[in-house]
């Protein structure tokens, strides 16, 4: 109990943390896209990702994934391995693993086959605010369960799973864009971008 009590209150902090910084963003931001920071610093990206999606011999590579990215996967199985009573209860996954694999499915190939860098852009948002919600939704189903296991109200632990799901938001929409080395990045099923293509 004191283990799930103190998770609790991390994921609390973390919880008002995230959410007022996106308050804060969302109101810094203007609502049209094209005019967001966010666009002007990433759509760079995303045209050098198309030139290389239609580059001459460009191939998608099979799918694969890692689970979820970042090493969540991996340290979530150490973690389980660990300790037996986060296994029994939690798995040896992270339970929104579902979510990792679709969202991973959207990076690798990068958008619709002919998107532009602006559709580009778009369907990237979509993936990740698809991955917020599907996270928000496995908080849904376990609510029950987890609020019975560690002795919390329904509304700790669905601010937990928000809190879990804006963290790993944040995380994909700082870490995820194009044409980067890291393996995890948008497009990650085609040729790594080349330097002024």
């Amino acid at each position: 109990m004191r283990l799930g009590r103190s998770i609790g209150r991390l994921a609390a902090v973390i919880a008002m943390t995230s959410f007022s910084t996106a308050s804060a963003q969302q109101a810094a931001d203007p609502p049209d896209t094209n005019t967001s920071l966010e666009y002007r610093i990433e759509i760079s990206q995303h045209e050098q990702l198309v030139k290389t999606r239609t580059s001459a011999g460009a191939k998608l590579a099979p799918f694969a994934s890692d689970g979820c990215s970042g090493g969540l996967s991996v340290g979530w199985n150490l973690v389980s391995s660990t300790f037996p009573e986060i296994a029994r209860l939690h798995g040896d996954q992270p339970p929104w693993e579902r979510c990792c694999l679709a969202h991973d499915r959207l990076y690798h190939t990068g958008g619709p086959v002919n998107a532009d860098a602006k559709m580009s852009f778009e369907a990237r948002r979509a993936a990740d605010e698809q991955l917020r919600q599907c996270v928000m939704e496995v908080g849904e189903e376990r609510t029950e369960d987890l609020a019975t296991a560690y002795g919390l109200s329904r509304e700790r632990v669905i601010l937990l799973y928000r809190a879990t799901a804006e963290i790993m938001y944040r995380a994909v929409r700082l870490g995820g864009a194009p044409c980067t080395p890291l393996p995890w990045r948008w497009g990650f099923g085609w040729p790594l971008c080349k330097e002024g293509q």
